[in-house]
């Protein structure tokens, strides 16, 4: 293979975990993200062939998220852990395909439950054929996984089961809030590890089990998926309230303006029971932001009742922005999203030293970083 070829394959497997070219600067280094590349082009390629259905409109329908592309983050981690054992073979590619088809598929519902107007950019499904054929197409996504997943036996299916379950009770929680004498923080980090933390956990989990690894490396690797998984979300936080849409890809205070919870406006609260700037800031943000419906009934911070908040103005929101931007309440976020992807980094202690640790050790580091 001539040098050319070599920087490329490292160049697919740096772009799809953010990776810098310089992670790969051993030969053990190329040939790990050649292997990856290879296993990588096999699922891209099953991938197509999955989301295919007889039925005319499912076909559509079910190939829509997919080719509009996507970074291909979980089964990439799948095909990444399964190198500390067999490498992509043929029951890892099939589990990286049935994870990433779950990942796809919650997409629809989520675009849904958050009436999200784009996704991937393009129009999210609702928006072309409206909810219930973006629901049923998710749901025929989940069942396709479910498929793949019984063909690698029982303890593929539980564990299929098992995320399944967990993805949509951190989506049922999001939704109702916490309960009245539950710490909304506490309550908000679970929403995250079952939302985003479980599904990254078990395309990691994947690579070990199908791969043929040492069972004993299972449970340091998914502490590593479900830590990093939060501190994803956490880093999303900060970056909505980015003042540089054009790298973002988001209007400043996106999550803001649409209600929706997010850390920083919890940790405002927070601080706003001691600090009088904090309880200022957070009399605008409830005065002029989220107004309280219009029977005034309910807390304005209650996250029942968040999503119902009137769109504020532009001029107003970017004001607010700014404020929230710079105050402890972010700060302390990006911190806590330094806490979780060093608490993952930590939890692969056990992993050996080698291309996969240096890479998975890199990844943690590059989620954090998206925030500068």
């Amino acid at each position: 293979m001539n040098p050319s070829h070599t920087v490329r394959r490292a160049s697919s497997l740096a772009a799809n975990l953010g990776l810098s070219e310089r992670v790969f600067a051993s030969a053990a280094d190329r040939a790990m993200a050649r292997a990856i590349d290879d296993g990588l082009e096999r699922v891209e390629a099953g991938l197509a062939e999955q989301v295919r259905f007889a039925d005319t409109v499912a076909d559509v329908t079910s190939r829509y998220l997919l080719e509009a592309g996507g970074k291909r983050v979980r089964p990439m981690l799948t095909l990444l852990t399964a190198q500390l054992g067999d490498g992509s073979v043929d029951d890892v590619v099939t589990a990286a395909m049935a994870i990433e088809i779950t990942h796809l598929g919650s997409l629809y519902h989520d675009d849904v439950m958050d009436e999200s107007e784009r996704r991937r950019g393009v129009p999210s499904a609702q928006t072309v054929w409206g909810n219930s054929v973006a629901i049923l197409t998710g749901d025929l996504l989940f069942a396709r996984a479910s498929q793949l997943m019984a063909k690698l036996g029982e303890r593929a299916i539980r564990m299929q089961a098992d995320t399944f379950e967990r993805l949509v009770l951190g989506q049922l929680n999001e939704t109702v809030g916490p309960d009245p004498d539950e710490d909304p923080i506490e309550h908000y980090i679970q929403v995250l590890a079952d939302k985003t933390g479980s599904l990254i956990a078990a395309a990691a989990q994947s690579g070990i089990i199908f791969g043929g690894a040492d069972p004993a490396l299972e449970a340091p690797i998914i502490e590593f998926g479900e830590k990093i998984g939060v501190a994803f979300q956490l880093i999303d936080d900060v970056i909505d309230l980015s003042p540089q849409p054009e790298e973002t890809g988001k209007v400043p205070g996106t999550d803001l303006r649409a209600g929706v919870v997010t850390l920083p406006l919890l940790r405002l609260v927070e601080l706003a029971k001691a600090d009088a700037s904090s309880a200022d800031l957070l009399d605008r943000i409830r005065r002029d932001v989220l107004p309280a419906p219009a029977d005034e009934a309910g807390d304005p911070f209650d996250t029942n009742t968040l999503a119902a908040r009137i769109v504020p103005s532009r001029a107003t929101v970017d004001a607010i922005v700014d404020e929230l931007r710079e105050h402890e309440a972010t700060r302390s976020t990006l911190a806590e999203a330094h806490r979780w992807a060093h608490e993952a980094v930590a939890a692969l202690a056990p992993v050996p030293e080698g291309s996969v640790k240096k890479a998975l050790t890199r990844f943690a580091d590059t989620i954090v970083e998206r925030s500068s």
